[in-house]
């Protein structure tokens, strides 16, 4: 007889997180050749961020959006080279969090520059929606796991909109905008570049409730085995 599901623990997302780790380490390996350290991808994708959002202030969208998901996706390869060289440690760990944090913040000051610079008041206060949003969704797993809800990367699993998913929509966003003219007065960018934003915003918000009412399931359970 199989056993009930526990209602405390995540959906897990073991299977892709396998798979894309699978695809990921032998670049990795690569990097790690070629005398790239953790810390140094970090600082790298953390760079290519700011790069990212300067090309957003500056309105330069399509680009953009290809510079700030390339960025993004150093967060990937930090990890990766850890695990191929075994340099995982709790300090590489916590430049790993919080420049991804960091990265993500500059992305979003940079688009609410270039939504302000070309008068798209919505958008600045689409990106400030999503940006608070977002940093909420790596605060509720942060907080619960410093005081020992979802152990490990347990947390990670839980919600609609984790890191990679709002980095994947953010960059079709800035992508689109791109190719549908900018987000001048008119032009069909503004509805692209605001959807996504929007998305972000509202599956980031689903994502925090989400991840509230799991840690108050497991305090819950915790106490009922007390």
């Amino acid at each position: 007889m199989s056993q009930p599901a526990d209602p405390t623990r995540p959906a897990s997302a073991t299977p892709r997180r396998d798979e894309l780790r699978g695809m990921v380490t032998p670049l990795a390996r690569r990097m790690a050749d070629a005398g790239l350290t953790p810390n140094m991808l970090t600082l790298i994708g953390f760079g290519i961020c700011i790069l990212g959002a300067l090309l957003a202030a500056a309105e330069w969208w399509l680009i953009a959006g290809i510079v700030c998901t390339l960025g993004s996706a150093f967060d990937m390869f930090d990890g990766a080279v850890a695990r191929v060289t075994g340099a995982t440690s709790k300090l590489g760990a916590f430049m790993d969090s919080t420049f991804d944090r960091w990265g993500e913040a500059v992305i979003y000051l940079g688009i609410v520059i270039g939504c302000s610079r070309a008068g798209f008041e919505v958008g600045t206060w689409l990106a400030a929606a999503a940006m608070g949003s977002a940093f909420m969704v790596s605060y509720a797993r942060a907080r619960a796991e410093s005081l020992g809800f979802a152990p490990g990367k347990g947390m990670a699993a839980v919600g609609l909109a984790p890191r990679e998913v709002r980095v994947v929509i953010l960059g079709i966003g800035l992508v689109g905008a791109g190719l549908t003219g900018g987000v001048t007065v008119g032009a069909m960018g503004q509805t692209v570049l605001a959807a996504a934003l929007g998305l972000i915003a509202l599956l980031a918000t689903i994502t925090v409730i989400q991840r509230i009412t799991f840690t108050i399931r497991q305090a819950s359970s915790e106490v009922d085995r007390s």
